[in-house]
C-alpha cells in the first residue's frame, strides 16, 4: 500500500470513527469500571492484536526516529531500565508491576534482567491472559490486585514498577502512599505516566477543557496528574530519601499515537478477524487517539517519568517516625 492511498484510506476511516465515536458518545462516557473496560478489551482480543503484549506507548529514541510500533513498545522498558538505574541490580530482584496489563513488561523484566515480578492488576482478563503468555520457568507471576490498597505487607519489594495505570487512580495521595509503602527502604520506584500541563502555572484554556474532558471520559481516567503534582505528592508522603527525579518523555514517545492508527490500516487483517462489531469499537478509538496526540503534541499533557528511593526509617526511643506520625 502506498503513503497516498494509505493516507486516503486513513481520512475515510478517521470520518467513520468520528460518526461513531459522535453517536456512541454519551454511553461510553458512563461505562463500568475500568476492571469491566479491560475485561472487554482483553477477552475480544483487539488490543492485544493491534498493540501486542505491550499496552502502552513506545520509545522512538531522543529525537524520535521512525521504528517498528511493537519493537519500540519494547525499547521503552529497556529504556525505562536504564533511567530508573534498575540495570545495576541483580537478579532475583523482587519487583511489583502495578497495572501490569496482560504482561509484557513483566515478562521483559523477568527474562532479560532475571528479576523476581509480581504483576498485578485490577482486571482478571488480564490477569488470567498474562498468565497464557508467561512460559514455564520465567520468574513472573500475576494477581488480581487493586493500586489503591495493596495486599502486599510493608517494605515487600525491592523495586515498584508502574506504566500509564496512574491516570486510572481516583486518589493520586492514596496511589504515591501504596506505591511507596511496599516498597523496601532503599528500594527504587520508577514510575511511567500520562500527566497533564500543571494548570497551577496555565489554567486550561476554552479550548483545552473540553478536550482534556473527553480525554478523561473516554478512557476511564477521574484525572490527570502534573509532573509536579504528582513528585509533591510522592515527596509528601515522607518516604522518600531526598527528591524525586522526573523527567518529560513526551517527544521520546509522541509518535505511538498516530502509529496506533496506521497498524489499523497496514494490518487490515483485523478487519476480518474482529468482524463488524470489532471494526466499529476499533473506529470509535480513532478519534481519542488523534486528540492525545494533539494534547501530547501541544503540551497540554506531558509524558511523566518519576524516580524515588525509599527512605530508611528513621527512630526515636525505639518508635518509627512513620509509625507514629
Amino acid at each position: 500500500m502506498t503513503f497516498v492511498s494509505g493516507l486516503g484510506v486513513f481520512v475515510v476511516l478517521l470520518a467513520i470513527g468520528i460518526g461513531i465515536y459522535v453517536v456512541t458518545a454519551r454511553r461510553y462516557q458512563s461505562s463500568a469500571s475500568v476492571a469491566h473496560a479491560y475485561d472487554q478489551w482483553t477477552d475480544d482480543g483487539i488490543l492485544e492484536f493491534y498493540w501486542g503484549e505491550h499496552i502502552h506507548l513506545g520509545h522512538y529514541g531522543s529525537p524520535p526516529c521512525r521504528k517498528d510500533f511493537l519493537a519500540a513498545k519494547a525499547d521503552f522498558v529497556h529504556e525505562m531500565v536504564r533511567w530508573g538505574g534498575l540495570d545495576r541490580f541483580p537478579p532475583g530482584t523482587t519487583v511489583l508491576d502495578v497495572g501490569c496489563g496482560i504482561g509484557g513488561s513483566s515478562r521483559i523484566l523477568a527474562k532479560d534482567y532475571g528479576f523476581a515480578v509480581t504483576g498485578i492488576t485490577i482486571s482478571p482478563g488480564q490477569v488470567e491472559r498474562a498468565r497464557q503468555l508467561t512460559p514455564e520457568g520465567v520468574t513472573a507471576q500475576f494477581l488480581v490486585d487493586d493500586a489503591m490498597a495493596l495486599s502486599f505487607p510493608d517494605a515487600s519489594f525491592d523495586v515498584v514498577w508502574s506504566i500509564e495505570a496512574g491516570p486510572h487512580m481516583p486518589d493520586k495521595a492514596i496511589f504515591a502512599k501504596e506505591l511507596l509503602r511496599v516498597l523496601k527502604p532503599g528500594g527504587v520506584l520508577v514510575v511511567a505516566d500520562w500527566n497533564q500541563r500543571d494548570v497551577r502555572r496555565q489554567p486550561l484554556n476554552a479550548w483545552e477543557k473540553p478536550v482534556m474532558q473527553q480525554l478523561l471520559d473516554q478512557w476511564s481516567h477521574p484525572a490527570f496528574a502534573s509532573i509536579e503534582g504528582f513528585a509533591e505528592l510522592l515527596e509528601a508522603t515522607g518516604m522518600v530519601q531526598g527528591q524525586v527525579t522526573t523527567a518529560d518523555w513526551s517527544q521520546q514517545t509522541l509518535p505511538s499515537w498516530l502509529d496506533s492508527i496506521w497498524q489499523g490500516i497496514v494490518r487490515p487483517q483485523g478487519m476480518i478477524k474482529f468482524g463488524p462489531s470489532g471494526l466499529i469499537k476499533s473506529l470509535r478509538e480513532v478519534p481519542t487517539l488523534l486528540l492525545m496526540r494533539l494534547a501530547f503534541g501541544t503540551g497540554l499533557c506531558r509524558f511523566g517519568m518519576f524516580r524515588a528511593i525509599k527512605a530508611a526509617p528513621t527512630f526515636a526511643s525505639g518508635v518509627s517516625t512513620q509509625d507514629s506520625a
